[in-house]
């Protein structure tokens, strides 16, 4: 089994900061590429930024320079820090990990955490 468990969502003003977490157990062997995705309301889930297992970093145009994803591969965890927030960042935001168990390969999804961003 393997669970993804996010963190770091809430209410924030508009040009604030938050940190969100994204954290994989179980039985894991290997993680290699991790991605934040998010879905505001009415709206289709889209790519905010994706970090292969060297560190690789690709972010969605709408985050660039703003939103910067890491991830510490001892604690199979991986990072968003989104700063200059803006409303239209509010969704919720779910971390996705493409990882393999020592049985297969696996895609899994985390619960998601709600980012509200007030003008």
């Amino acid at each position: 089994q393997v669970q993804l468990m996010e963190s770091g969502g809430g209410l924030v003003q508009a040009g604030g900061s938050l940190r969100l977490s994204c954290a994989a157990s179980g039985s894991i062997f290997r993680i290699n590429a991790m991605k934040w995705y998010r879905q505001a309301p009415g709206q289709q889930r889209e790519l905010v930024a994706a970090i292969t297992s060297g560190g690789t970093t690709n972010y969605a145009d709408s985050v660039k320079g703003r939103f910067t994803a890491s991830r510490d591969n001892a604690k199979n965890t991986m990072y968003l820090q989104m700063n200059s927030l803006k409303p239209e960042d509010t969704a919720v935001y779910y971390c996705n990990v493409a990882l393999q168990t020592y049985a297969r390969g696996l895609d899994a999804w985390g619960q998601g955490t709600l980012v509200t961003v007030s003008s």
